[in-house]
């Protein structure tokens, strides 16, 4: 799910769609309107899910797509070699993800975690 807001009010840290992917806005610079053009903002972006960064530039007027993220709390139920079973403690549903290697050492089974929801993806987010 996604909507459309103004370029001119996006800040620093809230989210945008950048080459169909949520990304993080790192950083954001405009420049003053000149003789023949309006003023432009330059968006510095990290992705969500893949880390990858991205820069868009456009215009302050212009409308451009915000994901709607949500960040849910889950219960680890089983845990394999790559993949984790998390139940929802909202809804009490269950789904299965890859679990990065980084991240492997620090699940434990019958522990809460925390997970963004966004675009129908999902990612577990260990601060």
């Amino acid at each position: 799910m996604k909507e459309q807001i103004e370029v001119r009010s996006l800040k620093q840290g809230r989210y945008v769609i950048v080459d169909d992917e949520p990304c993080t806005i790192v950083g954001m610079t405009t420049s003053k309107p000149g003789k023949h053009g309006s003023a432009k903002a330059r968006l510095d972006t990290i992705g969500i899910f893949d880390s990858q960064k991205r820069s868009v530039i456009q215009p302050v007027t212009a409308k451009i797509y915000v994901p709607i993220v949500e960040r849910k709390s889950g219960q680890v139920l089983s845990l394999s070699n790559e993949i984790v079973q998390i139940m929802d403690l909202e809804d009490y549903s269950t789904f299965e993800m890859q679990v990065p290697a980084e991240l492997r050492e620090r699940l434990e089974i019958g522990k809460d975690v925390t997970y963004i929801e966004s675009m129908g993806r999902r990612k577990i987010d260990m601060r």
